[in-house]
C-alpha cells in the first residue's frame, strides 16, 4: 500500500498572512483561540467567522423563556441562535433557517458539538420568505429573530464574490446552487435597468455614470465577471471626482454598487415583503420578534409593516424607534456600524 504523503500547509510571505486562504488560525477559532481574541480586539473580524450583533439587546427584547419555540430566520454562523438556545436551559426549541448550503452545513455541526441536540435545535435549509411553510411543521413561534445582514464568512470568502476589495467571481449569491450570479444578472439587464438598480436599492449618486462605463466595456468585449473587474469599472467611471474626494467616493460607490446587485440578485426586498406579511400568522399571541436592518430601504419596510400592524390591532406594541448598537460594540466590530434593530409583539 502506497504511503501518503504529508502536505505541508503553504506558508505566507512576510509577518501576516493576507490572503483568506493563509488565515487558517482565524478559522480555527476552537484550536487558535488567542489568535481569534487578538483579531477581535483590534477591530477586525477573524476570517472564516462572523461576530453576532447587538445580542445583548436582542436577548432583553425576546425575553425567552425556558419551554418557549423560537425561530432564527438567518442561522449565518449560529451565534444568535446558541445564545438563544443558552436562555432556554435545554428546556424548549429554536428553529434555524438559512439557504446558504455551504456555511449553515459547518454552522449545524458546530451547534451539535456545542451540545444541542436535534431535540434543541432543528436547522432547515429554506428561504426565510416561506416562514409559513416551517410554521406548518413547527407550529406557531414564542420569538422570532431576522438578523437581515450578510454574514463576515460569506464576505470574506473571495470565491464568494461579496466584496470588491478581494478578486474573486462576481457571485454574490447566498445559495450558490440556484439562481443567477451577479455577472450573469449583468449580461442579462438593460443599462437602463441597471441604472433603476442602483437607485433603488442602493441611493448610488453615480448611477447614471457607473452603468454607462460596465455597459461600455462590455460592449467592447470587457467581461464583467470578476469583482476586480466591476469595481475597476466603478473607478474608471467616477473619474470627474475631484482628486482630494475621489478615495472615499470609490470606496463608497462600490460598497453601494455591491449592495445594490447583491439585492437584486437575492431577491431580498421581495423576501423581506414576504416575511413582513406572514410573520403575524407564525407568532403565538405575545410572541415577540426582533429585526436587525443594514440598510434604510431594509428599515423601511419593516418600519412601515410594524405601524400598519398596530394600527390594525395586529401588534400589541412596536419599538417607536431604532435600537443601535453601542460605541464600544462598534469599536470592536466596525461591521456593527449601520446595524438597526425594530421589534415588535403579537397581540
Amino acid at each position: 500500500m502506497e504511503e501518503k504523503q504529508h502536505k505541508r500547509r503553504v506558508h505566507y510571505s512576510g509577518k501576516y498572512p493576507r490572503k483568506f486562504e493563509e488565515k487558517y488560525k482565524e478559522q480555527n477559532p476552537e484550536k487558535y483561540a488567542d489568535t481569534v481574541a487578538k483579531v477581535i480586539s483590534k477591530g477586525s473580524t477573524p476570517a472564516g467567522m462572523h461576530i453576532s450583533i447587538m445580542v445583548k439587546e436582542i436577548l432583553e427584547v425576546l425575553k425567552i423563556q425556558p419551554g418557549e419555540k423560537g425561530l432564527d430566520c438567518t442561522l449565518g454562523y449560529g451565534g444568535h441562535t446558541r445564545k438563544m438556545l443558552e436562555q432556554l436551559k435545554g428546556n424548549g426549541c429554536v428553529y434555524g433557517l438559512d439557504v446558504d448550503p455551504i456555511e449553515s452545513q459547518k454552522t449545524v455541526e458546530r451547534l451539535r458539538s456545542a451540545g444541542f441536540g436535534e431535540d434543541n435545535f432543528k436547522f432547515r435549509l429554506i428561504n426565510f420568505a416561506n416562514i409559513d411553510k416551517v410554521a406548518e411543521e413547527a407550529g406557531k413561534f414564542d420569538f422570532v429573530l431576522a438578523d437581515l445582514g450578510v454574514s463576515s464568512m460569506q464576505i470574506d470568502d473571495p470565491k464568494r464574490g461579496f466584496s470588491y476589495k478581494v478578486d474573486g467571481p462576481l457571485d454574490l449569491r447566498l445559495d450558490p446552487e440556484h439562481g443567477e450570479s451577479a455577472a450573469e444578472r449583468l449580461r442579462n439587464i438593460t443599462r437602463d435597468e441597471f441604472v433603476g438598480m442602483l437607485i433603488e436599492n442602493s441611493d448610488e449618486p453615480y448611477a447614471e455614470e457607473i452603468a454607462d462605463k460596465v455597459f461600455n466595456l462590455m460592449k467592447k468585449g470587457n467581461p464583467m465577471d470578476t469583482t476586480t473587474a466591476l469595481r475597476e469599472a466603478i473607478e474608471g467611471a467616477l473619474w470627474k471626482v475631484p482628486k482630494e474626494e475621489k478615495d472615499q467616493a470609490i470606496k463608497k460607490s462600490c460598497a453601494r454598487v455591491f449592495q445594490a446587485l447583491r439585492i437584486d440578485v437575492n431577491s431580498e426586498f421581495e423576501v423581506l415583503y414576504a416575511f413582513l406579511e406572514k410573520l403575524p400568522g407564525i407568532l403565538n399571541p405575545g410572541g415577540r420578534v426582533a429585526i436587525l436592518t443594514f440598510h434604510s430601504g431594509e428599515d423601511r419596510l419593516v418600519k412601515k409593516s410594524f405601524k400598519e400592524l398596530k394600527k390594525n390591532g395586529i401588534y400589541s406594541d412596536i419599538s417607536e424607534d431604532v435600537t443601535r448598537p453601542s460605541a464600544e460594540e462598534c469599536r470592536l466590530n466596525p461591521r456593527s456600524k449601520s446595524t438597526k434593530m425594530r421589534w415588535a409583539i403579537k397581540a
